[in-house]
Formats: structure tokens, C-alpha cells, sequence
């Protein structure tokens, strides 16, 4: 778990927002291994040394419209000094069996906006931007004020 966080603080920086890592390791532990499992981790390993170098966190979801399951990648994350190895290529083809494994309709993922990098990988996967939705997050106070009208 200490070396996840690790790399999810790293990855939180990468995106511009440092301050938006908040979780603990127990937190981690318990989203992975607690009563009620809620995702799944794997660790990326340097090919030659055998040590990691970063991590793909994911879950399953639904999609109602095809009444199947869809495999979410939460997060994929490569040390700056292993990219280029070819990890997430490898990563992100092991996530597609597990996906064709389980039955998915789909590998569902989000990029930060302006990540180019980024957005040209999964693209020379052959991924195509989802079109037709937008994300939203309800959090923090919005989260507590709409929770507590169900008090009511």
C-alpha cells in the first residue's frame, strides 16, 4: 500500500493537483481489501530489475443500455523514468483480456484535459474519445447539502 500512495501522490502531482491526493494507505487497503472489496490494483514492474514502477487501478461498473458489465480504469501510472518501456502498452492490453474475460461491454478511462501525452497513447491503442456525455462530480459541501435533503 505505501508504495500505491506513493504513486497515486505522484500521479495527483503530474495532474496539476497535488492537494487532490487525500486518501491513506488504509484507505487504499480497505477500498482493495476491506469487507466489501470495491477495486482492484496491479503493480507494473521494471521488466530488467523486477521492481515496480507504477500501478493500474480499476473496477467493474454497469451499462445499462447493453446489461453488461464495463471495466473502469481509475488509474494508470508509469514513473516518469520508466516510460517509454512499454509498460502501459502491456498494461493497458492485460486490462483489455481481463475485461474480454469478465464479459465487458467495454474498458472505460478518463484523461486529465490537456494531457497530450497521455491522450496520444490510448489513441495509438486505437481508443477513441466518448462523445456525447459530460463528467460530473458531486462533492464536499454540494455532496453534504444534497445528502442531508434526503433527511427530510
Amino acid at each position: 500500500m505505501p508504495q500505491i500512495l506513493t504513486y497515486v501522490r505522484e500521479l495527483a502531482a503530474w495532474e496539476g493537483r497535488p492537494d487532490a491526493a487525500t486518501a491513506s494507505a488504509h484507505d487504499l487497503r480497505e477500498l482493495l481489501f476491506g469487507s466489501h472489496p470495491l477495486a482492484e490494483a496491479v503493480m507494473l514492474l521494471d521488466p530488467a530489475a523486477g521492481t515496480p514502477v507504477g500501478y493500474a487501478w480499476f473496477y467493474l461498473t454497469t451499462a445499462t443500455f447493453t446489461g453488461r458489465a464495463i471495466l473502469y480504469l481509475e488509474d494508470l501510472y508509469v514513473t516518469p523514468a520508466a516510460r517509454g518501456l512499454g509498460l502501459g502498452a502491456r498494461a493497458m492490453a492485460w486490462l483489455a483480456n481481463v475485461a474480454r474475460e469478465r464479459g465487458c461491454a467495454c474498458l472505460d478511462w478518463s484523461v486529465v484535459e490537456g494531457n497530450d501525452q497521455a491522450i496520444g497513447f490510448y489513441e495509438s491503442l486505437g481508443a477513441k474519445p466518448k462523445h456525447g456525455s459530460v463528467s460530473y462530480r458531486l462533492s464536499g459541501e454540494a455532496l453534504q447539502r444534497l445528502a442531508s435533503q434526503s433527511e427530510k
